[in-house]
């Protein structure tokens, strides 16, 4: 089947090439959850990018007002309609008017004025704008069915791919109002807009495409003035990133050594431990490695503003600043709350375009993990690893755990099998002190030290000591000690006299 391209960044990979060229589509959704948005954006996708005129025919919202809706998005729709690129069709009820359900009832004469007005801009593509508003006053679901049908059977004979938008009442209800809507269209795509944890969340899914393959399942979705609707679909994320041989610092040499050389440049590396253990400091040896190399930088901020990023590592001898002047860094802070995770993965991807670094860090991937599900933050994370690996570009994110000994959390069971490497920072209480212990927990390709050291934070940055001896459970949280003998053992416990009676037979 011939398949026309939407246009529509990762609608055209989950249809695998298209929407069925010459067919009818339903769209159908909630409110809000952007079913004129993608219409209008097929519309206008299909003039700039493939040069095919439409028609758009809107039953509910004036079409002055819809022009001016999507104006924000950078559309002019009133220069395209001047350059007889679109051609509209107002087929919207007045106030004023009295509908009454009585006799017979067709479409005949819309479909006559939707043809005249293909015929008159040689359209390729034409809209049904929210067509569902000719049929409430009618209880009969058969005539809706009956003329349904032959609207699409009308514009299938003009030869023109038709997108046909209509209103759902519930996320998991039926696809129309009358039920019969998704039995008469040739293809359906259900557009969702949930609320989860007090954010809305939309996503895409394409219930059916007759005679032609899809990606089956829901794929979310986001709506900025910048490109409209982006569709982000893992399903069209492949493994065939390169694997590099090349080496980075990560601005400990201690660590690198521990590491067996550095870090691979398109790794992604995982610091995890709790607060206080020295995780930012930790992204602030990294980016000053960057910087030292002469190569540049992001450093994405989720808990500190950049003033406290920039303050922070001034008091360890790291001057940011300058080397934001010299363009060799840029600090970029927001607040998780403030977008859904879709639309920080299109930022966040925008922002490395832009700047082109050889490294980034995210300091802290778990502010995401707590604004969100466990399948959204997955999403997140698969879709910001899959592009800077692609990128060939080193990336570090930091996790905090919420257990001050450490152990598993929650970030941690999400993302360690997608990281390449683990790095674990943990708080060690020896004899009433708290210490710090830094360990490699996983390092794919390469062989690494399995000690937990011993490390500490100056001035200097971090400095990296000796290995603990005779302590073990410290990555669970529950350090026990060991002993060369049993009599060793027995003089720190009990005074000297009766550890001497310990030695005297039964």
């Amino acid at each position: 089947m011939q398949l026309l391209e939407t246009g529509i960044d990762g609608l055209d990979q989950i249809a695998e090439g298209g929407l069925p060229a010459g067919r009818s589509t339903v769209i159908a959704g909630t409110a809000g959850s952007g079913k004129t948005v993608l219409a209008l954006q097929f519309l206008v996708d299909g003039i700039r990018r493939y040069g095919e005129s439409g028609v758009f025919c809107t039953f509910e919202e004036d079409p002055a007002d819809l022009v001016a809706n999507v104006s924000s998005f950078g559309w002019n729709l009133n220069q395209m309609i001047e350059d007889n690129k679109i051609a509209v069709v107002d087929a919207t009820q007045h106030v004023s008017d009295n509908v009454i359900e009585v006799g017979h009832f067709d479409l005949s004469a819309l479909l006559a004025r939707i043809e005249n007005a293909v015929r008159r801009v040689g359209a390729k593509r034409v809209i049904l704008d929210a067509i569902g508003a000719l049929f409430p006053q009618f209880s009969d679901a058969n005539m809706v069915r009956r003329e349904l049908r032959r609207v699409q059977s009308g514009l299938r004979l003009l030869g023109v791919t038709t997108v046909v938008t209509m209103e759902r009442t519930d996320e998991e209800g039926g696809v129309g109002r009358f039920g019969v809507e998704e039995f008469v269209a040739d293809n359906v795509i259900v557009l969702r807009n949930r609320l989860e944890v007090e954010k809305r969340r939309r996503t895409i899914e394409i219930l059916k495409f007759r005679g032609a393959s899809h990606q089956k399942g829901e794929y979310p979705f986001t709506i900025d003035l910048r490109n409209g609707i982006t569709i982000i679909p893992l399903s069209a994320i492949e493994l065939v990133q390169k694997s590099s041989e090349v080496r980075v610092s990560s601005g400990v040499p201690e660590l690198d050594k521990m590491c067996g050389g550095g870090m691979y440049r398109d790794s992604i590396i995982l610091i995890s431990g709790a607060t206080g253990t020295g995780k930012t400091l930790m992204v602030t040896e990294y980016v000053k490695a960057a910087i030292n190399a002469g190569e540049r930088a992001i450093l994405f901020g989720a808990e500190e503003s950049a003033e406290q990023l920039r303050r922070n590592a001034a008091s360890w001898g790291v001057d940011f600043a300058d080397a934001e002047r010299r363009g060799l860094l840029r600090i970029i802070c927001r607040y998780p709350e403030i977008m859904g995770l879709e639309d920080h993965t299109i930022q966040m991807k925008r922002d490395m375009e832009e700047f082109k670094p050889a490294r980034i860090a995210v300091d802290s991937m778990s502010a995401f993990e707590r604004v969100s599900t466990p399948k959204s933050f997955r999403e997140f994370v698969i879709g910001m690893t899959s592009y800077i690996k692609h990128q060939e570009i080193t990336g570090l994110f930091t996790n905090t755990t919420s257990m001050l000994p450490g152990g598993e959390s929650v970030t941690e069971t999400h993302i360690s099998t997608i990281t390449d490497t683990i790095i674990l920072l943990r708080y060690v209480e020896l004899s009433g002190e708290m210490r710090r212990g830094l360990t490699v927990l996983k390092m794919r390709g390469t062989w690494h030290e399995k000690n937990i050291r011993e490390y500490a934070m100056d001035r200097g940055g971090i400095q990296i000591g000796q290995p603990f001896t005779g302590v073990h459970g410290i990555l669970t949280g529950s350090p026990s000690y060991g002993y060369a003998d049993e009599r060793q053992r027995l003089a720190t416990m009990f005074p000297t006299s009766v550890a001497d009676q310990s030695t005297l037979p039964a």
